[in-house]
């Protein structure tokens, strides 16, 4: 008999999905740790997101609203756009998913950066197609390299802007030269997910742009300046023929009530969303001048993290200085499935994180 007939097997392509895996969150044999691998908020979320939480929470027997309108007005309210224009899921992710999963089929190619989210890759091959990896420019996205790779294949392209976990982004001008020179078939995707942090006056998140096109869609996530990670709430703003088809094979009840009340509460609490964001502004700056008065390479970041790049010298190599910073409850993020094997990606933390980091750096580097 067939071996394969003695057991389901998944379809062809699947096992060759190389699974995500998160940063780490413990440090065995320390008794504080201070994470800074996923890219949360030191700042937590609005206690007026928290309070919506609460209240939700008292009703958990009721089916949550299947189209979360709440949700999907209070972003619209916030960022001046049509709720019939917008989706709401569970994480982003999923959201890149469902674009996947409604566009991409065998024979497929989708367009992904070098150092790009892997969750593209992963859900491109999910859908059975193809995805093809154009080289970055000095961890930044080359448009050029991106024009250069569409074929008539090309169903797709994503960018993360800003990037993850570069912090680099590309400026609205460039962003507008893609599109104008993509297929009119073929969606450009925009990954907002770090958009909140950025003040540099030349980028876009992707609303303008959306907007003026019918083949661009936004998305963009509650778990990183609201605070909100755990509930697992995203968005994507998009063209209305688009969403329709994503609708189709969304899930009914994909956002859980006690998100939607949260999420809703905490994008209308943009004052303390400014608190986080000055918060992050102030110490990626310290940060990086710090990292670098080591000796270290940082990468020009918009976001709430930095990317550390160490010597290729023996015992001072990015492997070694994780495993030193974890030995004092430090947890920052290997990059090494992202193409950077002697880097390190933190989040900016605390104050007292911050610091932190920065003396056990000085240590490792022998500069204490």
């Amino acid at each position: 008999m067939d071996a394969a007939m003695l057991k389901p097997v998944p379809r062809p392509g699947i096992m060759d999905i190389a699974a995500y895996v998160p940063g780490k969150e413990h440090a065995p044999g320390v008794a504080r740790v201070f994470k800074l691998s996923s890219n949360e908020t030191p700042l937590g979320a609005s206690p007026k997101a928290l309070d919506a939480f609460r209240q939700s929470a008292g009703h958990l027997e009721i089916y949550p609203d299947g189209q979360a309108m709440q949700l999907r007005t209070a972003i619209a309210e916030t960022h001046g756009l049509n709720p019939a224009n917008l989706i709401c899921g569970n994480g982003s992710d999923e959201l890149l998913g469902l674009i996947c999963h409604v566009y991409l089929g065998a024979g497929d190619e989708a367009i992904i950066t070098e150092h790009g989210f892997l969750v593209y890759k992963i859900q491109i091959m999910g859908a059975g197609a193809t995805p093809v990896t154009v080289k970055e420019k000095d961890c930044r996205v080359d448009v050029d390299a991106i024009l250069a790779a569409v074929t008539d294949k090309t169903k797709l392209v994503f960018i993360a802007n800003p990037g993850n976990p570069t912090g680099t982004y590309v400026p609205a001008s460039e962003i507008r030269r893609l599109h104008a020179g993509l297929p009119k078939n073929v969606i450009l995707v925009l990954d907002a997910a770090y958009a909140e942090y950025v003040r540099a006056h030349d980028f876009e998140a992707g609303i303008e742009l959306v907007s003026s096109s019918h083949n661009v869609v936004m998305s963009r996530t509650f778990s990183k300046a609201y605070g909100l990670a755990a509930l697992r709430i995203g968005w994507m703003y998009g063209p209305a023929d688009i969403l329709d088809a994503l609708n189709r094979v969304r899930g009914p009840f994909n956002l859980n009530a006690p998100a939607i009340a949260a999420g809703s509460a905490a994008i209308r609490d943009q004052a303390f969303i400014a608190k986080a964001v000055e918060h992050n502004s102030e110490w990626r700056v310290k940060l990086t001048e710090a990292f670098e008065a080591l000796g270290l390479k940082v990468t020009p970041s918009v976001t709430n993290f930095v990317l550390i790049h160490f010597p290729d010298v023996e015992g001072k190599r990015a492997p070694e200085a994780d495993d030193f910073l974890t030995s004092r409850g430090y947890i920052l993020r290997a990059v090494k499935g992202y193409g950077f094997p002697n880097a390190l990606r933190m989040t900016v933390g605390s104050e007292e994180a911050n610091l932190g980091v920065i003396a056990t750096l000085k240590e490792f580097m022998g500069k204490a």
